[in-house]
């Protein structure tokens, strides 16, 4: 199993990123998939979360109207479209399978 994102960066407040993560390893459509985030020195938090089929998604409050979460079952691909970004978005973003499969992350810092 292996999961591993890209698309991070540095980008000023307000502006944009699309963070990708590419998987591989197991049947991909059978499983929920979600961005988590950890800022140093805070615990990791959940960022999105996006159904099997997609048709299903949830954000945390934090980033509601900001992020987008999307998939694409036949490229074994999930999305994290990022807008509007702000500092306290600063962090390693990491995508997970299911309850078990993590990424290793790609980081994120917005900043001037």
């Amino acid at each position: 199993v292996q999961l591993v994102e890209s698309g991070g960066g540095l980008v000023q407040p307000g502006g944009s990123l699309r963070l990708s993560c590419a998987a591989s390893g197991f049947t991909f459509s059978s499983y929920v998939m979600s961005w988590y985030r950890q800022a140093p020195g805070k615990e990791r938090e959940w960022v999105a979360g996006i159904s099997r089929t997609g048709g299903g998604t949830d954000y945390a409050d934090s980033v509601k109207g900001r992020f987008i979460i999307s998939r694409d079952n036949a490229e074994n691909r999930v999305y994290l479209q990022m807008n509007s970004l702000k500092p306290e978005d600063t962090g390693v973003y990491l995508c997970k399978a299911g309850l078990l499969y993590w990424g290793q992350g790609t980081q994120v810092t917005v900043s001037s």
